[in-house]
């Protein structure tokens, strides 16, 4: 088992920035990549970008490809997402996953282990 842990969400105002983090301990060694995605009150979670740790590539949502940004940090297991120009419709809770023998992808389904989640919310 892998356990995932958000951090860095918050309260910011329109166009303002935040960065987050996740931190995976234990069985990291079978992880494949990593994605963030988010969830808004009464609506579906919803994916936001991924970072296939095999091959370094990276994925996003349209929603925010320009805006946002995924990176890792090998030596510590951790992935980032860097969020500029937030907008009010990026306030959701912010979910970490990870897949596990399987490349990430936009598919919840796909990823074994989820993080409990970061608040993310833009004022305008």
């Amino acid at each position: 088992q892998a356990q995932l842990r958000e951090s860095g969400g918050g309260l910011v105002q329109a166009g303002g920035s935040l960065r987050l983090s996740c931190v995976a301990s234990g069985r990291t060694f079978n992880i494949y990549g990593m994605g963030w995605f988010r969830q808004a009150l009464g609506k579906e979670r919803e994916f936001v970008s991924s970072i296939n740790w095999l091959i370094d590539s990276t994925d996003y949502a349209d929603s925010v490809k320009g805006r946002f940004t995924i990176s890792r940090d090998n030596t510590e297991s951790t992935v980032y997402l860097q969020m500029n120009s937030l907008k009010p419709e990026d306030t959701a809770a912010y979910y970490c996953a990870a897949t596990v023998g399987v490349v990430p992808s936009r598919r919840r389904y796909e990823y074994a282990y989820w993080g409990q989640g970061t608040q993310v919310t833009v004022s305008s």
